[in-house]
């Protein structure tokens, strides 16, 4: 007797995110945590660009002028930062700020997470410009750190710095950038799974296995 299994819907999610954002950091490490205990869903994650520092000069800023400017001095930031870090430490991400010296430009890290793409590896991409940023307080501005963390993750490092000294895929960037900020998205992470169901906001496993279960069930047929 032949037994007819069902075909189960795959289910889109949408990540929209900066790549020095430390929620984003807490709000990936969370997601992936929760796909990774629910292997009954087929899923496919495309990662969207947004910029919190759209007018940050292409070389970055050094970071003791940027906490002023963001958060009004460096006790308020460094308030900020260990509360961050201590939030960090319960999923597993050693939050090493005190290691950044340059708030960089996100904007061609962003465009390597659209090369790695290219090879089924934006996911493992967007990890490891977390890390390389936020856990060895690396530049991910600077060109060498990007190829270097390209290699990371199996990608030619020649290869992604010819990438990244050409313009391919900034326009991209800065269009998706404005595309979110008219879909009314002020602040990142923001998860759009399925037909629509969205949540802003680095939230708790629970509370992501909820709208995917919620969006699984509107997508199957």
């Amino acid at each position: 007797m032949n037994v007819v299994v069902p075909v189960r819907a795959r289910l889109g999610i949408e990540v929209v995110h900066d790549l020095v954002c430390p929620w984003c950091f807490l709000g990936q490490r969370r997601l992936m945590r929760t796909l990774r205990r629910r292997p009954d869903l087929l899923t496919d994650i495309t990662w969207r660009p947004f910029l919190l520092n759209p007018d940050m000069p292409r070389g970055g800023m050094a970071r003791g002028e940027y906490v002023i400017r963001k958060f009004g001095g460096e006790d308020r930031a460094r308030r900020l930062y260990a509360s961050i870090a201590e939030i960090g430490r319960a999923d597993g991400i050693a939050f090493r700020f005190d290691l950044i010296r340059r708030t960089p430009s996100s904007v061609d890290a962003h465009r390597l997470v659209r090369f790695a793409a290219r090879f089924g590896l934006a996911t493992e991409m967007v990890e490891a410009l977390f890390v390389t940023h936020f856990t060895e307080g690396r530049d991910i501005g600077e060109t060498p750190v990007l190829a270097e963390t390209a290699a990371l993750i199996g990608l030619d490092p020649r290869e992604a710095q010819r990438f990244l000294l050409g313009d391919a895929e900034t326009d991209s960037i800065h269009a998706e950038n404005l595309r979110a900020h008219r879909l009314g998205i002020n602040g990142v992470p923001c998860f759009v799974i399925g037909d629509g169901h969205a949540i802003a906001g680095a939230q708790e496993c629970e509370v992501i296995e909820r709208l995917l279960d919620v969006a699984m069930v509107d997508a199957t047929p």
